[in-house]
């Protein structure tokens, strides 16, 4: 077992492009609660036309949330695993953004705003600066090198 530990991530102040990165996947998460919050109450209360169906839709969403809080969470801590599910959640968000943008309803403005929330958020994620605040080396790095 080697008794080398990492090096922890830079000390000092968040910088502000990792706390608004975790901002935004709180965002997200929370808005992945209250899509399936609703979905489960609207399963359990009114006339859906498949009751487990939306239950089922509604606890997805809840436990999907968990990935972007944890990540959310994780950023702020500084821990560098949480980078990936973060990057990860935004991934995801573009093509259900494009989704909502295809259809002829209310849905296009939730589109454009999950579009560019992802975006936005995935230029915080990958920046130099995030990836220093989080103790994240690149490929090829070794540990006396910097």
């Amino acid at each position: 077992m080697s008794t080398e530990q990492k090096p922890a991530p830079e000390t000092g102040p968040r910088p502000r492009r990792l706390t608004y990165a975790a901002a935004l996947a709180a965002l997200e998460g929370l808005a992945l609660v209250a899509g399936g919050i609703w979905i489960l109450v609207l399963g359990l209360t009114g006339d859906p036309d498949d009751r487990q169906q939306a239950v089922t839709g509604g606890v997805t969403l809840v436990v999907l949330a968990l990935l972007p809080l944890l990540a959310a969470r994780g950023l702020l801590a500084r821990r560098g695993w949480s980078r990936g599910p973060a990057v990860i959640t935004q991934i995801l968000a573009l093509p259900m953004a494009y989704n909502l943008l295809q259809a002829d309803s209310i849905a296009i403005p939730a589109g454009i705003a999950l579009a560019v929330v992802a975006v936005t958020a995935l230029v915080l994620l990958i920046n130099a600066e995030t990836t220093r605040a989080l103790g994240i080396r690149g490929p090829g790095s070794v540990q006396g090198q910097k």
